[in-house]
C-alpha cells in the first residue's frame, strides 16, 4: 500500500479529529462506554485543542489516496532527553499495514535527541499492547485512573531509543 508521512498543518484538522473518533469507537468499543468515549474525543480533539496540539508537540499525519488515514502526536524531547507518545490512531481498514510503524518510526527520526520514548495504553487494548511491545516497548507501571467517571486500567510503556 502507498502512503506518506508529513507534518500536520492547520487544514488537517478536521480529517484528524475523524481519524481519532473512528479509531477509538473501533478500538474501545464494549470496553469504555461511548458517551465516554465522545466526552474524552470532544475534550481532547476540538478545534481549540488541536491548535494547542499544532503549536506544542509534534504531530504527523498519513495520506492515501489524497486522504488522511492515520496520525502520530509526540510531545517535544524534554530535558534528559524523554518525550511521550501520545497518540498513534488509524482509520481500523489501514491498521496492520504498517503505517503505524512507520509514524512511530518518523515521530523518532524528527525527535532529536530522544533517548527515552513513553506512550500509556489501555490495559485491555490488546492490540496497541501488542504494537508497542513488537516495537520494543517494556511495561513500566499500571495504575487505575478515573476517565470521566469510567476507572481505566492504564499500562505505561518504555522505548529506550
Amino acid at each position: 500500500m502507498e502512503f506518506n508521512i508529513r507534518k500536520m498543518e492547520n487544514k488537517d484538522i478536521r480529517q484528524v479529529q475523524q481519524v481519532a473518533k473512528a479509531s477509538w469507537n473501533h478500538t474501545y468499543e464494549g470496553m469504555i462506554p461511548i458517551d465516554v468515549q465522545e466526552k474524552f474525543l470532544q475534550k481532547a480533539y476540538n478545534n481549540e485543542r488541536m491548535q494547542q496540539r499544532l503549536a506544542h508537540s509534534l504531530i504527523l499525519v498519513s495520506e492515501a489516496d489524497g486522504k488522511i488515514i492515520g496520525f502520530a502526536n509526540c510531545s517535544f524531547v524534554r530535558e534528559g532527553g524523554e518525550a511521550n507518545l501520545a497518540a498513534i490512531y488509524l482509520y481500523p481498514e489501514y491498521q496492520g499495514k504498517g503505517i503505524g510503524t512507520a509514524l512511530l518510526e518518523e515521530g523518532i527520526k524528527h525527535l532529536e535527541g530522544v533517548k527515552k520514548l513513553f506512550v500509556e495504553v489501555e490495559k485491555d487494548n490488546r492490540n496497541g499492547k501488542h504494537f508497542y511491545q513488537a516495537k520494543g516497548f517494556e511495561d513500566v507501571s499500571e495504575y487505575e485512573e478515573d476517565f470521566e467517571g469510567h476507572i481505566l486500567k492504564t499500562v505505561r510503556m518504555i522505548l529506550n531509543v
